[in-house]
């Protein structure tokens, strides 16, 4: 498995927001999104071959009840994604694993949360979502949409609207750093009284990675 980087620190994003965490991230992405913020783990060969069980004893000490698994693309290692999260829920740990939304994720670890990114039109990757994932999303998981500006942020409420969204899973809105400011995308969603979760990366602001 092509691991880029092993790390624990404090979750920034999501319903996990705040909670301290094992991060595995995985080498390789076949997308290539204005905004990443990880260009460095999108090249297949980056990082180095780590086995499942060489990955299991790096996130032991200290254990931790929470590990992100994300990428660059973990969707693209699937069999050693899924053989990862099902050994760690086996050990008690709550699992997340955040995807770009390209690729489908119904053979997925059942038992994992998934984080599915939406891609909007300002990303420059909208032409590549997977649309029947926002089928199969679940209360468990959770549908993420990183905006860039006051488009990116109309389209969003309207893909929420027509897949209703809300009525099956948590949605989070989250500004793209370096194109939307948080207080102006925290204006427009209680502007509108969106009852979606303001996704900001905390961890950025403090400095963690």
């Amino acid at each position: 498995m092509r691991i880029f980087e092993i790390f624990r620190s404090i979750q920034g994003e999501t319903t996990r927001v705040g909670l301290v965490m094992w991060f595995v991230r995985v080498a390789g992405c076949d997308l290539s999104c204005v905004y990443c913020d990880t260009p460095e783990a999108r090249r297949p060969d980056a990082g180095r071959e780590m086995s499942v069980p060489e990955i299991l004893d790096a996130v032991a000490q200290p254990p931790l009840p929470y590990c992100m698994i994300t990428g660059g693309e973990p969707l693209l290692q699937l069999d050693e994604v899924n053989a990862l999260a099902a050994a760690l829920i086996d050990r008690g740990c709550e699992v997340l694993i955040e995807t770009s939304g390209a690729h489908p994720i119904e053979d997925t670890e059942p038992r994992a949360r998934r984080i599915v990114d939406i891609k909007t039109p300002g990303s420059g990757m909208a032409g590549r979502n997977c649309w029947l994932n926002l089928e199969r999303l679940t209360e468990s998981d959770e549908a993420k949409f990183v905006l860039t500006d006051r488009r990116d942020y109309e389209w969003a409420k309207d893909v929420v609207a027509r897949h209703r969204l809300l009525e099956q899973t948590a949605v989070l809105f989250g500004p793209a750093r370096g194109y939307l400011g948080p207080n102006e995308l925290a204006r427009w969603i209680v502007e509108d009284a969106l009852p979606v979760r303001l996704n900001l990366q905390i961890h950025r602001s403090l400095g963690l990675p």
